[in-house]
């Protein structure tokens, strides 16, 4: 039977995974992070790791012993946007500003969790064969808000179920969410990025 190392130690492989050199916008350094570490501080170490991966590029595998650590843990939503994190370093990140409709325009009546489970369809611009519009469906994230409702505007994160289908996207392109038949909210990319290089 294989054992799965305790959180403990998966959070101090991580460490050795951060580029040499590297600083959060805080300041904080790697070494910093080692003295927490000494200290026992498990859930400021799992958050300043975070915060050296989303200010550089780092693999897969660091995002996933973070994932791993999280879940032990028992710290649901840093585990999901960890896993989300590792699926952006292999597949790109888009992030846009969505307008989500009133309530009386559209289906929806109440607000959303913004962790990454709501999988809407959108209108990316793609066509079927016979020229018919193509909806394409991509998990999203909210950023800075724990949820979203009917009006509201907020930067998110997508993560689409076939990303080569979203690569034609650029900063300045409208897309247009549905959950139904109304639509959903419009969206203003803002940011379009490649997969990471690790080197």
């Amino acid at each position: 039977m294989l054992l799965m190392d305790d959180a403990f130690t998966l959070l101090r492989q991580a460490v050795d995974l951060v580029p040499e050199g590297a600083v959060t916008e805080n300041g904080v350094t790697v070494g910093d992070v080692r003295e927490d570490i000494g200290r026992q501080e498990w859930e400021m170490v799992l958050g300043l790791l975070i915060e050296f991966g989303d200010a550089h590029p780092i693999s897969p595998a660091f995002w996933e012993l973070l994932a791993e650590a999280a879940r032990q843990m028992m710290l649901d939503r840093g585990r999901r946007w960890c896993e989300w994190r590792g699926w952006e370093a292999q597949h790109g990140t888009i992030r846009v500003t969505l307008s989500l409709a009133a309530a009386d325009e559209s289906g929806r009546r109440s607000a959303f969790a913004g962790d990454g489970r709501l999988r809407p369809m959108w209108d990316i611009g793609n066509r079927t064969t016979d020229g018919e519009r193509e909806l394409s469906i991509a998990r999203l994230w909210v950023e800075f808000a724990e949820e979203l409702g009917p009006g509201e505007t907020a930067d998110v994160r997508l993560a689409p179920l076939r990303p080569e289908q979203w690569r034609h996207l650029k900063s300045g392109d409208v897309i247009t969410m549905y959950e139904a038949r109304p639509v959903a909210g419009t969206a203003t990319v803002i940011e379009v990025l490649p997969p990471q290089q690790y080197g």
